[in-house]
């Protein structure tokens, strides 16, 4: 298949492009030149589906491969905001707390990104909110407004959560 192919299979194909690899014993842990693994790249794309049927295969995707920026899939899925992703990788072994290159946990990757829920999902599965990042920021000083700091402190605070 071509590049042009490829660019013009639907989320449907896509599926059963995985579904043929899978059958044939594609390494689900295998990376690319910049370390990332279909994992990341699923959780880049909310693709809940692909992620379960790799966290399931035998021997299943691994939630615990960092690429070159020393992101895991966790770190994709906060950034773009997926609760249930986060939380289907977190089931399955994430690290919740891991640092980038950056200093930058998933906590400070989904609040950086304006997600609130995703934010306080984080923070339920014992999110640290103490760690600062290379430039010396807290995750919460990263909110892009008000908005997003105001959901997160209250919904933290009706959860129990201690910021």
């Amino acid at each position: 298949m071509s590049k042009m192919d490829l660019a013009g299979l639907s989320l449907k194909d896509g599926e059963q492009l995985v579904d043929l690899l899978l059958r044939k014993d594609a390494d689900v842990n295998a990376k690319n030149f910049s370390n990332q693994t279909a994992l990341h790249f699923t959780a880049s794309k909310n693709n809940l589906d692909i992620a379960r049927r790799l966290l399931s295969n035998t021997p299943p995707a691994s939630t615990r491969v960092k690429d070159k920026r020393g992101q895991y899939a966790i770190h994709r899925a906060a950034a773009v905001g997926s609760v249930p992703m986060v939380e289907l990788l977190l089931k399955n072994k994430s690290p919740t707390n891991a640092a980038d290159v950056a200093g930058q946990t998933p906590l400070h990757h989904a609040i950086a990104e304006g997600h609130g829920d995703t934010a306080v999902a984080l923070l339920k599965a014992g999110a640290e909110t103490d760690k600062k990042d290379v430039d010396g920021c807290l995750a919460m000083d990263l909110s892009p407004d008000t908005q997003v700091k105001k959901y997160i402190v209250q919904s933290a605070a009706r959860d129990g959560i201690d910021l």
